[in-house]
């Protein structure tokens, strides 16, 4: 019997200097955030997510300039600040390059810029309340488009693999 408990012994010492198992990573802030964030996510390299940021901040500075504008009665400032907003060639492309990763993104960005058309119809007509309506159609446009999008920072590679070749090329 004393010679089980001596091998006994140092199996029964090792098995108490095991280390525990090691708990499973949590997630960073941002990556419990993201999980938590049910909208669905718009795959961007950085600079395009910066890009989009810095253009969204812009849509903002263009509705005060409206607001400010309009309250003044100044309609050709009304104009220049609408134009920033609506539909272009060039808003087209950037809208079709933006959302090539996200099925359904492009086309509701591309509402948003063809709804502040209306702003600037509005304004040339000296018609405030045809701008007022419009700005508020505009605004439901850019909440429903953020309650539905968030943006999804992702390398090369996984923009590669969302875009799946819908864009020859990127920035």
């Amino acid at each position: 019997m004393r010679i089980h408990l001596l091998f006994l012994l140092p199996a029964v010492a090792l098995t108490s200097c095991a280390r525990p198992p090691a708990p499973a990573e949590s997630p960073s802030p941002a990556e419990a955030l993201d999980r938590m964030d049910e909208r669905s996510p718009v795959p961007l390299l950085p600079m395009m997510a910066l890009h989009q940021k810095e253009n969204m901040r812009d849509h903002l500075v263009a509705v005060q300039e409206v607001v400010a504008a309009l309250v003044a009665e100044d309609f050709e400032a009304v104009e220049r600040a609408a134009a920033r907003l609506g539909s272009s060639d060039q808003m087209r492309r950037m809208c079709d390059h933006m959302g090539a990763g996200a099925p359904g993104f492009t086309e509701q960005a591309l509402g948003f810029h063809e709804t502040a058309d209306a702003i600037l119809e509005g304004a040339r007509e000296r018609d405030g309340k045809k701008v007022l309506a419009a700005l508020d159609a505009t605004l439901r446009t850019c909440t429903a488009c953020h309650a539905r999008w968030k943006q999804k920072v992702v390398d090369d590679e996984e923009w590669e693999r969302a875009t799946a070749g819908k864009v020859a090329g990127h920035p």
